[in-house]
């Protein structure tokens, strides 16, 4: 079985605002099958720089809703670690949502980079912050 890029994400909301708005988008790129979520974990950082993943009954009801019918693998493939390190990037006061997902949408051209003896070197993503900022300083 080819598995595609796995990419992960990590997104940060300020002041612990996490309302889940983005859930919805996220659940159509599953539902289409462009994505697999192989796993998903919130982080809460305090004002003290403490970070901490968190269940989602621990977050606000109302952003905790939008998860329901959300499709997660979970497969424990983000250790404690790997949370903590990505955590650090984080600021004080803040939320995070860590995301590791699958690239569904790329399994054809997986399957034919194999079948013609290719072996991937490198994938990397650009934030589309980053990106936003290059174009913005390019004009």
């Amino acid at each position: 079985m080819s598995i595609g890029p796995v990419t992960y994400l990590e997104i940060e909301f300020p002041g612990k605002q996490f309302k889940g708005e983005i859930v919805p988008a996220l659940k159509e790129l599953v539902d289409k099958g462009m994505i697999r979520i192989m796993d998903l974990v919130i982080v809460m950082k305090d004002e003290d720089g403490l970070a901490r993943p968190v269940e989602l009954s621990d977050i606000p009801a109302e952003a905790a809703e939008a998860f329901e019918g959300l499709s997660a693998d979970n497969l424990g493939l983000l250790t404690y670690d790997d949370i903590a390190f990505l955590a650090e990037s984080l600021q004080n006061n803040s939320a995070a949502g860590i995301l590791l997902f699958e690239n569904l949408w790329t399994k054809r051209f997986v399957d034919a980079v194999a079948n013609a003896d290719g072996r991937w070197v490198a994938f990397e993503g650009i934030a589309p912050d980053v990106l936003n900022e290059a174009l913005a300083a390019a004009d």
